[in-house]
């Protein structure tokens, strides 16, 4: 087994085998490469599923990063004043099918436990996924299938409803307002703009805290496994002994046995 054999295994099998590996790399003397195993993060349940499709859903994956492609281009062309509303609807419309249709496989997974994955693991691969479709970057992390945790799709601006949008009437000039009301105006304008920027500084540090809670529990939850699983290592190998030393001490019964016999025949002879 090497990496990329790693991340297509059971999700629940991840650790086990990931200690597995590295104590085989460690074996051959390759300490650097083991090093780099041992350090691997399991990845969450979504990027577990994304791996999957992309590993076993090729052609599909495949139309999907065309899909992506033609979408950005129609985007772009849309943006630029060159394109047309229904190259951009056509486009829009071929990269949700695509999503589509790898999200029917993605349904088809089944989590360690043998259960269909959730709604919201669903929705985060779908995430994922149109991520990778329409951002470079984002497919770079997904095309080896070896990701660790899902991505989020920023999106490419305004993609839903591509028809001309009717033409506004033009707005009824008004006089200038006072110069008291236009810094009262001006004052709640900024008034806004700080409270703006508070709340999303603190949606910022609400995010990032919850993201270390999360990988704070992965990271316990990685631990966790790891100790079972060398749990179930070191009762699989004193249950192997227990079964060698008792056929030992069954074949030394018998033994003894034919000793036995064998004595009680010379004595009477």
């Amino acid at each position: 087994m090497d990496i990329d054999d790693l991340y297509g295994v059971a999700l629940d099998r991840f650790v086990a085998e990931r200690t597995e590996l590295a104590k085989a790399l460690r074996k051959e003397g390759r300490r650097e490469d083991a090093a780099e195993v041992a350090a691997l993060r399991k990845p969450s349940v979504a990027a577990w599923a994304v791996n999957q499709l992309i590993r076993t859903q090729s052609r599909s994956v495949k139309d999907l990063f065309g899909a992506g492609d033609a979408l950005r281009d129609a985007h772009e062309q849309a943006a630029s004043g060159r394109g047309d509303a229904q190259a951009l609807r056509k486009a829009t419309q071929d990269e949700r099918a695509a999503v589509d249709t790898l999200m029917e496989a993605a349904r088809g997974l089944l989590t360690s436990d043998g259960h269909e994955l959730s709604p919201t693991v669903i929705d985060r691969v779908a995430e994922t996924l149109r991520a990778a479709a329409l951002d470079p970057d984002a497919r770079s992390q997904v095309s080896d299938g070896r990701l660790e945790r899902e991505l989020r799709h920023v999106g490419l601006g305004f993609l839903g409803d591509t028809s001309p949008a009717p033409t506004a009437p033009a707005p009824k000039r008004r006089a200038p307002a006072p110069k008291g009301k236009q810094d009262e105006e001006r004052k709640a304008a900024e008034a806004r703009e700080r409270e703006r920027a508070r709340a999303l500084k603190d949606a910022r540090a609400t995010e990032k805290e919850a993201r270390r809670e999360l990988d704070r529990a992965q990271n316990a939850a990685d631990s966790a496994q790891a100790r079972r699983d060398r749990a179930a290592a070191a009762l699989d190998d004193a249950e192997r002994e227990l079964a060698d030393a008792q056929a030992q001490a069954e074949a030394a019964t018998a033994a003894h046995e034919r000793a036995a016999q064998t004595l009680d025949r010379v004595q009477t002879q």
